[in-house]
């Protein structure tokens, strides 16, 4: 059973630097800034031993900050999401202090950025990708027979912060019931774990228990053809954000980067930007790469799984990438579930210009086919609720 962390614990929303043992150099120190959680930490640390690795003599402080989007941890997010807010949820703080030169990058998990980002501020790089699935974690409580989605009782509560998930699920499982949680991976662990708890099951992203080493709390991991759930945009990757005119940065992070990963991002992120919708909306994706060894989803090699679920363990890996096509599977699907559009395509992709090229003709696609319809029909009813509730608010 999960037990809370230090995450939990009351504390100022910037941290002092936790400056790194190496040694002492003429240079600069290397600030990364993260959100609090113990899972971004745990991210920043993997990002500063590959820089480590490829740069010993450099020193690395790690800063974390209490995001706008940790802050309140009652909201449900599509509530937080709304507007401009949206655009600096998670990220906003951490912006600052970069633009300001207190950061020197920052990590993120690419799922939560903008896809629009400041003048100033650009990607660094994209790192190499953990497993993007989201994944079904079951109550204690349960029988040993319900272990995945098909096989929860009737009328079991799932318990998820994200539309794109509820709304996937009830396309197919019309007899489950969502409810909002929040918090972070052990906080919601804690809440389906309670003997008073409303949940039968909660979804979650694989790469946050997989980096939390929590994998044996995964009962089922989900994908168009095991569960029919796709993942969101960018799920599993970090990315590092940096100061646009800041060359010195960039050509470190060319040593940690992953073109593998960036380009089946770039595509997915690039199809996003090209609907509007942001994380709050019921976008889901999955990238392969195909014509390698094996059959990849967009991972590192060594890392990869199959639509069997099973990892893969040869590649051709990032020298044989050209010689690889990308499929990019998309679908849009409607609050309530009852409508929906999907469409995929594969092409050989040879750099992220060409992936972004991709995402966009792919977002065409999806809007003959009418989903820019079901995108406005959530914006009309996100603005109507949030109309409700200021008005019911200033009674």
């Amino acid at each position: 059973m999960a037990s809370s962390t230090s995450e939990n614990l009351k504390t100022p929303s910037v941290s002092v630097p936790q400056t790194s043992t190496s040694a002492s150099t003429n240079f600069p120190p290397i600030n990364i800034g993260t959100r609090r959680s113990a899972l971004a930490q745990i991210q920043a640390r993997q990002v500063e031993k590959q820089l480590k690795d490829a740069f010993p003599d450099r020193i690395y402080n790690i800063v974390t900050v209490l995001a706008q989007g940790d802050k309140d941890k009652v909201t449900p997010l599509q509530q937080l999401s709304m507007g401009e807010n949206a655009k600096s949820l998670w990220t906003g703080e951490l912006e600052t202090m970069l633009e300001q030169g207190e950061l020197d990058m920052i990590v993120h998990c690419l799922k939560d950025m903008p896809t629009q980002l400041p003048p100033s501020l650009s990607i660094g790089c994209i790192c190499p990708r953990e497993d993007p699935r989201d994944v079904l974690v079951v109550s204690p409580k349960l029988s040993s027979t319900s272990r995945n989605l098909a096989s929860l009782p009737e009328g079991s509560t799932i318990g998820t912060s994200s539309i794109r998930r509820a709304a996937q699920l009830r396309r197919i499982y019309p007899t489950l019931k969502f409810a909002d949680i929040r918090g972070n991976v052990g906080t919601r662990l804690g809440k389906l774990d309670a003997e008073d708890s409303p949940f039968a099951a909660i979804i979650l992203a694989a790469a946050g228990l997989l980096r939390l080493g929590m994998e044996e709390r995964i009962a089922q991991y989900l994908s168009k053809y095991n569960g029919g759930m796709l993942h969101a945009v960018g799920q599993g990757a970090l990315a590092i954000e940096v100061r646009a005119n800041d060359a010195v940065v960039k050509e470190m992070l060319a040593k940690v980067g992953s073109e593998r990963t960036a380009r089946a991002c770039s595509a997915e992120r690039a199809l996003l930007r090209a609907l509007e919708g942001g994380c709050s909306v019921p976008i889901g994706v999955e990238t392969e790469w195909r014509g390698g060894k094996r059959v990849a989803t967009g991972v590192e090699p060594a890392r990869e799984y199959g639509l069997d679920g099973k990892a893969i363990e040869e590649d051709d890996g990032e020298e044989g990438l050209d010689n690889q096509e990308l499929l990019l599977r998309t679908i849009v699907v409607s609050v309530d579930g009852k409508e929906s559009v999907e469409t995929e395509m594969m092409r050989k992709i040879k750099s992220v210009a060409e992936a972004e090229a991709m995402g966009r003709d792919v977002a065409k696609i999806l809007i003959e086919k009418g989903a820019d319809q079901i995108l406005e029909k959530i914006s009309r009813e996100k603005q109507w609720a949030a109309k409700k509730e200021l008005e019911t608010a200033s009674k």
